[in-house]
C-alpha cells in the first residue's frame, strides 16, 4: 500500500494510517497520478525532524569553525550566556 489516490486513501483512512505505523514505510498519496503527500507514523515523523536538527546543528557547527579559522572574532561566554538569558 506506498501509494494511492487520495480519493482511495479518504475510502480507506484507517487501513492507511494502520499501514503508515505498523509498516514504518510512507503511503504516498496521489492525485492525477502525481504524489502529492504522505502519511508516516507519528514516531517516524519526530525522528526525522529530530535528524534534521542535529543536521543543523552541525551545519552551524562547520560554519562556525570556518569563521574561527578565518580569523572571525569569537564571542565571549559571559555576553554570549547574557545574550541567552542565562547569566
Amino acid at each position: 500500500m506506498s501509494e494511492m489516490s487520495v480519493s482511495d486513501a479518504r475510502a480507506r483512512l484507517a487501513d492507511v494510517v494502520d499501514s503508515a505505523r505498523v509498516d514504518h514505510e510512507p503511503v504516498y498519496l496521489t492525485r492525477r497520478g502525481r504524489r502529492v503527500a504522505a502519511v508516516i507514523s507519528a514516531d517516524d515523523l519526530q525522528r526525522l525532524i529530530e535528524a534534521a536538527e542535529d543536521l543543523a546543528d552541525l551545519e552551524a557547527v562547520r560554519a562556525a569553525r570556518e569563521e574561527m579559522a578565518a580569523g572571525e572574532p569569537t564571542v565571549p561566554w559571559s555576553e554570549l550566556r547574557a545574550e541567552l538569558g542565562l547569566a
